[in-house]
Order: C-alpha cells, then structure tokens, then sequence
C-alpha cells in the first residue's frame, strides 16, 4: 500500500493543487493529511471542500482546534491570532462541521497519524520533548511507524530499542529498518519553514518499507497575491517565499 501523507496546508490552495497532481501522478492508493489545513492562506474553504470531495481523511490541527474552540485563540501569537480570526468568517457552516469531525489521531495500514506530536496531542511540538520523552512515547505505541507535522520541518526520528536519533529528511527514498520504530515529520504543504519554498510531502510504500520526499514547485505569487487581496498578515505572504 503506497500512502502519501500531507500536512500544513494552511489555506494555500495554488500548493494544495500541485501537490495532488503530483500524486495523482505518483500511484498513490490512499492519501492522508496531518492538519493545519486552514490559517494563514486565503483560500481555505476550497482547501477543505477539495479535501472532503476526494475523501481526503484529516486529523486535527491547532488551527483547526482554535477555529472549533476561540478560547484557544490566546495559546497563539499576535498575528496568527488575527489570521485565525479573519479567517473563521472564510469558512461556511458546512465547512465548520466537516472540520468537527477531524480526530486527534488515525490509524491506518499499520501507521499512526497526528498532527502534533503521538500518541494524539494537536498542540505539542516534537522539539518541546526531551530524548527521553520520545523514547517512551515510541516505546508505547501499538505502531511502529508515525506521521506528525506541527513544526513544518521534514525530520525522521528513529529509535532501535536503545538509540534515539533525529535527522533532516531528504529528497532521497529512505528505507526503514525492520527492527526501529519511527516517527516521521512530513514537513509543509503551504507554509515551508526549512529554508526550501517548494510543497512538501511524503509517500509511504508499506510492502518495501521506503519512503519517498517529494518536492513539488507551484506558483507562489499567486498564493502570496491571493493573501493580501484577502487582507489576511502580510507577513503570510512573504513567508511563502
């Protein structure tokens, strides 16, 4: 079963769009997405129509978390907060249900997904957790393999029972070794943090055990223009760059 995981999108449909060409392209049976589908871009109705039509499943992010629960709204910075808050008149009453039913976790094909951190938290950011944190948190999971995203930054942390290591991910297929538990972050759709301003995701093959980055350019201007149209943080726009 080869799965492609998304995260982050956070309103860029331009990105979003690309991305799922480049799937459509890359014999994907089952796409995934780790949340943060809204805050920050301007489009971020079509962003989770466009998901709910083609039965894209999503865990919850903390901007969803916040748009469901405004008392959450305090936990962000200033100018996410005003993002979030323009951006909760951008979603339709069917739209807010559909984000009602987005779960904390999902399990599928033996893997487990979250947006924060596992085994189910939305707001908790791998870099909050010291080594010996995460070497419980693996140690307690029914699956041996992760997808989180939160901090925008493609990552792998591997863990044999004994050694726990973290290293940048790169465009290069990695195989996983049969006796270490991962969790992996599969870095941004919409919102690149690493330095690198192409889409971001992953694409897990269960039967080979290998994953593949894939990096996928789409027209920027065209996200940062729709941002400031909407009058949503200028500064959103010239992070995308």
């Amino acid at each position: 079963m080869r799965i492609a995981v998304i995260s982050d999108i956070h309103g860029n449909f331009d990105a979003l769009m690309a991305v799922l060409d480049d799937i459509d392209k890359s014999r994907v049976e089952k796409v995934v997405c780790l949340g943060d589908c809204i805050g920050y871009g301007a489009e971020p109705e079509r962003v989770i129509r466009t998901l709910n039509e083609r039965g894209i499943p999503s865990t919850l992010g903390n901007h969803e978390q916040a748009v469901l629960e405004p008392e959450r709204l305090a936990w962000f910075n200033p100018v996410a907060k005003e993002s979030l808050i323009k951006t909760v008149t951008m979603l339709s009453e069917e739209t807010l249900r559909i984000i009602e039913c987005f779960p904390n976790a999902l399990v599928t094909h033996g893997c487990r997904l979250v947006h924060g951190f596992p085994p189910d938290s939305v707001t908790t950011y791998s870099f909050e957790l010291s080594p010996d944190d995460k070497r419980q948190v693996l140690d307690n999971l029914a699956e041996r393999v992760c997808f989180f995203g939160h901090t925008h930054d493609l990552s792998m942390i591997a863990y044999d029972g004994h050694t726990l290591t973290e290293a940048p991910l790169d465009p290069e297929p990695v195989a996983l070794l049969p006796d270490h538990r991962y969790a992996i972050n599969v870095g941004s759709v919409g919102q690149p943090r690493d330095g690198n301003n192409n889409a971001k995701y992953v694409i897990w093959d269960g039967d080979s055990a290998t994953l593949d980055v894939h990096f996928v350019a789409y027209d920027i201007a065209a996200a940062a223009d729709k941002i400031i149209a909407a009058g949503l943080p200028e500064v959103h726009a010239k992070r995308l760059w």
